[in-house]
């Protein structure tokens, strides 16, 4: 933990930078919705096609990337299963894992998403500034 003393501009960049996540995730809440997805749906479909070094991720994976109990996680899986925008395989290499993978109507809707949220990301991306990181305090 830091001994630094946090001046007012070190509580105003904190705040700022709250307020900008605050704004982006309402926007991201809001522009899945109106995509006829949940923010959780497009949550997990993100994590999955940003997961490193291949194109499925395990639930227990996916549990970790969104910060959820693997149950929660399971129930979500089935919920965008039935929308058709995931699968369940059995795995490759392992027959005891399972892999989920995006569908191309998934792969669709999760393109679609990424560019809003990019584009939005970009637009407020200099209220993301945090005090202490990259800044040269300490």
């Amino acid at each position: 933990m830091s001994t630094h003393k946090m001046s007012k501009v070190d509580f105003e960049t904190l705040a700022r930078f709250r307020y900008q996540l605050r704004r982006f995730l309402r926007f991201s809440e809001e522009v899945t919705r109106l995509n006829g997805v949940t923010p959780l749906q497009y949550q997990l479909m993100l994590q999955i096609k940003g997961f490193p070094g291949r194109e499925w991720a395990t639930v227990g994976e996916l549990a970790e990337r969104l910060q959820a109990k693997h149950h929660g996680v399971v129930a979500l899986i089935s919920r965008c299963e039935e929308a058709g925008l995931v699968r369940r395989n059995v795995g490759r290499d392992d027959q005891r894992r399972v892999e989920i993978r995006l569908t191309p109507a998934g792969e669709r809707r999760l393109n679609q998403l990424a560019r809003l949220h990019r584009d939005e990301l970009l637009s407020v991306m200099d209220g993301f500034a945090v005090p202490g990181v990259g800044d040269g305090t300490p």
